[in-house]
């Protein structure tokens, strides 16, 4: 499986120099997600990170009422992981799951750790991924999801993330929001009604 597309992405964050790239390139290991395969088992204490080069995990979790929640998607280029169980290695409280065949980088933890320390570069974007991914887009991501309602929650989603959301079931996109399959056929319906309103 090709390195190309990672490194081109860890460059959108900042310059690696090749000896950087060396270093992370053999820590890299190619595998294979068939769709429903777990990658991170919730109450398990997870190790590795997970770049995907093709296809789409998602991030969840079993609500009180036996509900599946899910927390978050990881399409193409995104890097997948239970953060914080990592950070503190503790036991993850989310199971990410592929819901595509998809085929990733993983990598090391605790190797990447010791390139951050090691490689001034890599530290620049471990610094610049975790901003923007878990800090920047994460804040009002959570605000917008306490005060919005689930129509301008489903709204902003088809803005911000268009190919994703054709590519989702109803149920996973339904249980993204927290509503059922059923409440979101009734906004798609109101959001149809509206367009041909504009016509």
């Amino acid at each position: 499986m090709s390195t190309a597309a990672f490194f081109a992405k860890i460059r959108s964050y900042a310059d690696l120099s090749e000896e950087s790239e060396r270093a992370w390139a053999a820590l890299l290991r190619p595998r294979h997600y068939r769709k429903d395969e777990v990658f991170i088992q919730a109450g398990d204490v997870p190790a590795s990170f997970a770049f995907v080069v093709k296809g789409l995990l998602c991030q969840h979790y079993i609500g009180r009422d036996g509900d599946l929640i899910i927390k978050y998607f990881f399409p193409e280029t995104r890097i997948a992981a239970s953060v914080s169980a990592t950070l503190l290695r503790q036991p993850s409280p989310f199971t990410i799951t592929a819901i595509e065949d998809t085929d990733v980088l993983e990598y090391d933890f605790a190797a990447f750790k010791a390139l951050v320390h090691a490689h001034p570069d890599i530290a620049a974007f471990y610094i610049g991924y975790m901003e923007r991914h878990w800090i920047i887009e994460k804040e009002p991501g959570e605000i917008a999801f306490r005060h919005d309602d689930a129509m301008q929650r489903y709204l902003d989603f088809i803005r911000r993330e268009p190919d994703l959301h054709k590519r989702l079931k109803q149920h996973h996109i339904a249980a993204w929001l927290g509503i059922t399959p059923e409440s979101l056929s009734r906004l798609r319906r109101k959001i149809a009604i509206g367009r041909l309103g504009e016509r």
